[in-house]
């Protein structure tokens, strides 16, 4: 194929999918602004596996196998120039386990789903992190507006606290299924794989009869940590593309990362107990332990909770994470990929997103992934035409 294509493995997991494709486009519009190539975009094609060429002393890849939206199968191949290359932009959950599925990845694990192994590397898939967030609601007795979520600082130990307000709702919108927003989809990450089950699904839709009307009535006062030293890890459940990975993150199994959390609910303590808050909220010395019930009992994702959770703000951070999807690591410079995000020990094959993040943003992290996408367009182009490229 002489012209550039690009096929998109989609988000996995709620991965959310702006994030990986404003990233891939801006990379794809630096790359075309000055070749003028045409593009030929796939949209309901699912790459299953990269296809190498292993007569050279390193594997270099040569093409990709595919299926479209009615599950057949197809080829698409480089085209025979010297700088032909595959980039890869599935996301911090896709490039790896697409890698994987390439023969690219800890030996043992590849060879026990009989994927043949191109390439011995421990770290594929290792280093998968997630930046944690809590939440603490704040009732009010008069309606507030509406506001989604706002950094409004940032504490010593690098804590964001973030505020929204304004999301009061029927009893029947509580209930209802909100796609990613509800926890029963968008926070599945938030426990271990053998508890993403189906029965646990169906109890937490159950449970959502109970989710206190007041509690969305009013705003709430958020922590989350950036760079979090807690790590975990992605691996295949099998050779399928369209399964999920069996991923884990193992928020606050680091002391560091539990402190800072217990650091951003004091914070959000004094912040509510302070005069002209409580102004606001109409409420005479309000309690911390009030406040952490009430949060408790919103049951925003699918951890059991414990009778102590307000007893021991430690208990209360595991209970009550939940994920806003900073999905990063997997496939990390220095250990799967080099400084230009070619990866290591095969050529023609680069992974540029979000998994060859050691660290994400506290803030959103569109901008930096819209950057990289930018960045390496522009590098790459300089590269391959040099001053002709005109940046």
């Amino acid at each position: 194929m002489d012209s550039p294509l690009i096929i998109y493995m989609g988000p996995r997991l709620a991965e959310p999918f702006l994030t990986s494709l404003v990233g891939v486009t801006l990379l794809l519009n630096s790359l075309l602004l000055l070749t003028r190539a045409k593009l030929h975009v796939l949209i309901h094609a699912t790459v299953q596996k990269i296809v190498f060429q292993k007569t050279g002393k390193k594997p270099r890849a040569v093409g990709v196998i595919f299926k479209d939206e009615n599950g057949k199968q197809h080829k698409a191949f480089l085209a025979k120039r010297r700088r032909s290359e595959i980039i890869v932009s599935c996301g911090a959950l896709g490039s790896p386990q697409l890698l994987l599925l390439s023969g690219i990845g800890p030996k043992a694990d590849l060879k026990e789903l009989n994927i043949s192994v191109l390439l011995d590397n421990e770290f594929v898939g290792k280093g998968m992190s997630d930046n944690p967030m809590n939440t603490v609601f704040v009732p009010t007795n008069t309606s507030v507006e509406q506001s989604l979520i706002q950094t409004v600082g940032i504490t010593k130990l690098g804590v964001y606290i973030e505020a929204s307000s304004g999301f009061g709702q029927s009893m029947d919108s509580i209930q209802c299924n909100h796609g990613i927003v509800s926890a029963e989809i968008g926070q599945l990450s938030t426990v271990p794989p053998k508890q993403r089950t189906q029965e646990a699904i169906r109890s937490y839709i159950k449970s959502k009869r109970d989710l206190p009307y007041e509690a969305f009535m009013g705003g709430f006062i958020l922590e989350k940590i950036a760079s979090p030293m807690s790590t975990g890890q992605l691996s295949l459940i099998n050779t399928n593309v369209d399964d999920n990975p069996s991923v884990t993150f193992n928020y606050f199994s680091h002391p560091f990362d539990l402190q800072r959390c217990v650091d951003g609910i004091r914070m959000a303590e004094k912040i509510v107990n302070s005069k002209h808050f409580t102004n606001f909220t109409q409420f005479d010395k309000q309690t911390l332990d009030k406040l952490l019930n009430m949060s408790v009992k919103a049951n925003v994702n699918l951890i059991p909770k414990h009778t102590n959770d307000t007893k021991s703000l430690e208990q209360f951070c595991r209970d009550t994470v939940i994920t806003i999807w900073h999905y990063h690591g997997g496939c990390h410079v220095g250990k799967v990929v080099s400084s230009d995000f070619k990866v290591l020990g095969v050529h023609r094959l680069r992974v540029i997103d979000g998994s060859t993040f050691s660290e994400s943003p506290g803030t959103n992290p569109q901008a930096t992934v819209m950057m990289m996408g930018r960045y390496m367009g522009v590098k790459i182009l300089r590269e391959r035409l040099g001053r002709a490229a005109g940046l």
